[in-house]
């Protein structure tokens, strides 16, 4: 048996275990660990020695402290109720509007993504905050949930953002050069969704009322109230691009920073219990995530796999567009079976190599891996919201109770078709992700 079927029956072994619910981790350490066995001569001992360094030279990489860092900032965040004071903020400019409260919904998801960093978070916590806010005046469900669903996606767009922590750990790229890079996508996104609610309710005006008009003063007190949160995105994404500090000291300050204003406003010790095992239950996901990506990545690699993918791609002739395009449908597909971080951590060694091999608008390497970085997160973000699975749209739908999933499911085919647009312009206009890092990286 070649390397390369070797490689193919792990990847299909592994896809077979998820099939059974097998924790994605351990499904890709088994898998990877019988290839491994197989491909070293039917032997176990090859396996023990390369498992007594594995989790040390995974784990002594000092880049992965910014992950618990920034998890525990989005565990204040969450606990710490700022997302009321975010959305209530962004209601008191917009909420007047037809649509305006959904809008706002939509712009404190971004908002509450640059300080949390997960898109799930962002999802469950703002559709708490805006869900009865959205009820009270009567939006239509398919509105309601799909703004919400989809908005809960930018929480993984918005620098900070874990997977794409992650895509720079397993790349060797700069987290702040990604984290710039990710900027202008992201406000791309934030500003597509909120097009999209103006448009549904243009068309429909009885989806989206509009709200009651709030004085100057007290839409001044509501900005006074998140200031403190303004302040904190400002030192740890401010600090990163300006080079003041290292993407894990900022990530280290706005935990504590998040920490003070979340006490501060009313959180409790059992919030902040809450908050560390949350952090610490995530952080031990993450972590077995990776040494099981790792076992695969390194038995795949030992059988060629990935080198003669990219190899058989090249004879293909295929112009390089189409092959980012059969990419991006490969990410869509997973989409329907796997969460964001695993797809990175799964698809990012295999495709990664291809991707930068391939001549596009004459891009340089270390531009396309930035690049490239971007259009992963993009995509991997429409996995959260497009149907059969979505967990984005399942999670709101939960929060709702009483709007039935197909209207859900409805309600975001508009912020679809958005992405859709979206991707083809990151694609298409790399500038887009390139231009702060070119300017200020």
């Amino acid at each position: 048996m070649t390397g390369v079927q070797i490689g193919l029956l792990t990847f299909t072994g592994m896809l077979g275990l998820m099939f059974f619910r097998v924790p994605i981790g351990i499904a890709m350490l088994v898998s990877g660990a019988v290839a491994y066995v197989q491909l070293t001569g039917a032997s176990i001992t090859p396996l023990l020695n390369f498992f007594k360094n594995l989790a040390y030279a995974r784990l002594s990489n000092y880049d992965l402290v910014v992950i618990p860092l920034f998890l525990l900032m989005g565990q204040f965040a969450t606990h710490g109720n700022l997302s009321r004071g975010l959305f209530r903020f962004i209601t008191s400019c917009v909420g007047h509007l037809r649509g305006g409260v959904a809008m706002a919904a939509i712009g404190a998801c971004a908002a509450f993504g640059a300080i949390c960093g997960s898109s799930l978070a962002t999802a469950a916590t703002m559709g708490q905050v805006a869900l009865p806010e959205l009820r009270r005046l009567n939006y239509s469900g398919a509105l309601a949930t799909g703004a919400l669903a989809a908005g809960g996606t930018l929480g993984i767009l918005i620098p900070p953002s874990i997977p794409l922590v992650i895509y720079a750990i397993l790349v060797g790229e700069s987290i702040g050069k990604l984290f710039m890079a990710a900027v202008i996508p992201g406000i791309i996104a934030t500003l597509g969704y909120m097009i999209v609610v103006k448009v549904m309710v243009t068309l429909n005006p009885a989806a989206g009322p509009a709200g009651p008009r709030v004085g100057w003063r007290p839409r001044f007190r509501a900005f006074v109230d998140v200031l403190p949160i303004l302040l904190v995105f400002v030192v740890v994404v401010g600090g990163i691009y300006g080079g003041w500090t290292t993407p894990t000291e900022a990530a280290a300050i706005g935990a504590a920073a998040a920490g003070i204003i979340a006490v501060a406003g009313g959180m409790r010790m059992q919030g902040v219990v809450t908050s560390i095992l949350g952090t610490a239950a995530g952080t031990a996901m993450i972590l077995l995530v990776l040494l099981g990506a790792d076992m695969l990545n390194t038995t795949l690699a030992l059988t060629q796999m990935p080198a003669a993918l990219a190899v058989w791609v090249k004879e293909l002739g295929l112009p390089p567009l189409m092959i980012v395009f059969v990419v991006i449908l490969i990410y869509l597909f997973l989409g329907c079976v796997m969460e964001s971080m695993s797809m990175i951590m799964l698809t990012v060694p295999l495709f990664y190599p291809m991707i930068m091999g391939l001549d596009l608008w004459g891009m340089s390497v270390a531009d396309k891996s930035i690049w490239f970085g971007i259009l992963c997160l993009t995509v991997v973000e429409v996995g959260l919201i497009h149907p059969p699975v979505g967990m984005n749209v399942y999670l709101i739908n939960r929060l709702a109770g009483d709007v039935p999933l197909t209207e859900t499911f409805r309600g975001v085919i508009p912020f679809l078709i958005a992405d859709g647009f979206r991707t083809v312009l990151l694609v298409t206009v790399p500038a887009l992700s390139l231009f702060l890092v070119h300017r200020f990286g």
